[in-house]
């Protein structure tokens, strides 16, 4: 009697993203609400809140809170999904965008990595997405010396990033040119969502007395969200334009070679492929 283990042949099988538990949706879900709040205090709280007297103080509470969290998510999902394989993988597509990071510092939006993070999170799913969003810029910040009370924000926000490409419709059926224009469609949108994410943790910090377009804790929701717009429109509209159409380029000159590398190694990997035994007479 001997035992012969039987898979699937390679052909057949198709790249299957990382599977999401109860545990690590309702930590998903729990720790995006915090970081909404942690973003968008500013509108949330009523003008005559006593929490408008704390302005300068809730940003750093928000920022503690989301470093705990973004590390119980991080666990909860590797309980979950990630196997040996796929914490392998995740550490080699982080160093790739953690080095990719530094390409074009200081040039207005030439940012390589957040291709990557939009063709991984599509093929590996919205869960990996997330910790492979958040790990990267984490390793990033480390590789970059950008460490700093903006960095809980940066790796909340990438999470967000990568974890939208991978709710994409079609992941199992769209290919070719269609699955190509839907990513760098959404790669251009959410560039400028990134931006946008990102201005609202540094915008608080201006003084009102120094600019009419900083936040003011006494002015009502509807004159800081117009102060807001026009923060963005003036700080950040060039670098995000060029985030995006970088994020174009690449998504459809290299995208689909990436995509087929990201697609063979799940498929060889086979996260969450049991191997059966079936028993076999000589």
């Amino acid at each position: 009697m001997s035992l012969q283990a039987t898979t699937r042949p390679p052909a057949q099988r198709q790249a299957r993203a990382v599977r999401l538990g109860p545990r690590s949706v309702a930590a998903l879900a729990l720790v995006s609400a915090v970081g909404v709040a942690g973003f968008g205090w500013p509108f949330l709280a009523p003008p005559t809140s006593r929490l408008s007297a704390h302005a300068q103080d809730a940003p750093w509470l928000f920022a503690g809170v989301l470093v705990l969290l973004v590390a119980v998510v991080g666990a909860a999902i590797s309980e979950s999904g990630l196997g040996p394989k796929a914490v392998a993988m995740l550490g080699v597509l982080a160093a790739t965008g953690a080095a990719l990071r530094p390409i074009g510092a200081g040039t207005a939006g030439i940012e390589p990595m957040f291709f990557l993070m939009v063709l991984s999170g599509r093929v590996l799913g919205p869960g990996f997405g997330f910790v492979l969003g958040s790990v990267t810029m984490f390793a990033s910040a480390l590789l970059t010396g950008g460490v700093g009370p903006w960095l809980p924000f940066q790796m909340l926000a990438m999470g967000w990033f990568a974890m939208g490409a991978g709710l994409l419709p079609g992941p199992d059926r769209l290919r070719g040119r269609a699955e190509l224009a839907m990513l760098a469609g959404y790669g251009f949108l959410a560039a400028f969502a990134y931006g946008t994410v990102m201005n609202m943790a540094g915008w608080p910090f201006m003084s009102a007395l120094a600019s009419n377009v900083a936040f003011d804790p006494h002015a009502p929701v509807a004159a800081n969200l117009a102060r807001f717009v026009a923060y963005c429109l003036a700080t950040s509209l060039g670098w995000d334009l060029g985030r995006a159409v970088v994020t174009v380029v690449l998504t459809l000159t290299l995208g689909p070679a990436v995509l087929r590398a990201l697609r063979r190694a799940t498929r060889r990997a086979a996260f969450e492929t049991p191997v059966t035994f079936d028993a076999a007479e000589k």
